[in-house]
């Protein structure tokens, strides 16, 4: 018996990389897996059933159940109705983890509108939409008095969390995924559902490419051991941990992140050029964002 016996879950972006580990993990646990992936590249161009299926496949051989939906998850429509399948193949849904998505790294200054435009919808409307739809079904469910264990797991990213480099629109959606995580916990909680959100740090076709990684340090970065704490997330063992935010995820641990902090108080002024040295004190004393050195900033 695994620890998401019996369960049913929803893994979006699950053909490839970190969905897959997570869909094939909560199988190998014992949940029935709706594995959504649109099979576009990284760039989230085109699309191909081919990675979910095969995905899919693994699990039925395994011995597990598992459904294939090829949905855009940022459509308003289609995130309905993923939802529903799920309904519909398996009697009902407990489990969403939301973690499909797209890069178009550029500096700022290069960004095209398109590539702001859909970044941010593939990964903030990407987790609205099927979120919104979930909770909607969870919520008739508790009215109609079958109130379910239910989870959202939600992806956010070290680039939305403490900043990168040429990310300005991914970093911009996993900040926002971090807050809606937060927010919709607090909004959730009443009808049994508990919100998290995750930034993994895997070697996926996503992150090829960044850096060169090798020996341990690529072993660490294996899917698997975020896909671990996923499962985790998604148990009844875990019906107490709501509005958290992982910060860092992968082989090395698992950082349960602070959030933004109130931290040094510089003096008011009605006066704009008294405002100056006060502040400065405070600055001073103050950490950067996210623990990242004064340094990093000066010299990235």
């Amino acid at each position: 018996m695994g620890i998401c016996e019996g369960r049913v879950a929803i893994v979006t972006g699950a053909g490839r990389g970190v969905g897959r580990a997570y869909a094939l993990k909560l199988a190998q646990e014992g949940a029935k897996v709706v594995v959504n992936d649109l099979g576009g590249s990284a760039a989230g161009a085109g699309a191909d059933l081919t990675p979910a299926q095969e995905v899919v496949e693994e699990i039925r051989a395994a011995g597990g159940e598992a459904v294939v939906n090829g949905a855009d998850v940022s459509d308003w429509e289609q995130a309905r109705q993923m939802v529903q399948q799920a309904v519909d193949s398996f009697g009902g849904l407990d489990i969403l983890v939301n973690n499909a998505g797209i890069l178009r790294d550029r500096m700022m200054v290069n960004m095209t509108e398109e590539d702001w435009d859909l970044v941010i919808k593939v990964h903030l409307k990407g987790t609205f939409a099927p979120s919104h739809h979930a909770a909607n079904y969870w919520r008739l469910e508790s009215k109609a008095g079958r109130q379910r264990d239910a989870r959202i797991i939600n992806t956010s990213s070290g680039s939305g969390l403490f900043g990168n480099i040429g990310q300005a629109n991914y970093g911009a959606a996993k900040a926002g995924v971090a807050s809606f995580s937060i927010i919709t916990a607090r909004e959730l909680g009443r009808i049994g559902v508990t919100v998290n959100a995750i930034a993994p740090r895997a070697q996926t076709r996503m992150t090829e490419g960044l850096r060169e990684v090798s020996g341990e340090m690529l072993e660490r970065r294996d899917p698997e051991w975020i896909a671990a704490l996923v499962a985790y997330l998604s148990s009844p063992e875990a019906a107490d941990i709501t509005g958290r935010v992982f910060a860092e995820v992968w082989g090395y641990g698992y950082t349960v992140g602070d959030g933004w902090k109130h931290g040094p108080r510089a003096t008011a002024s009605r006066g704009a050029g008294e405002v100056g040295e006060s502040l400065r004190h405070a600055l001073a004393a103050a950490g950067y964002n996210g623990g990242i050195e004064r340094d990093t900033f000066l010299n990235p």
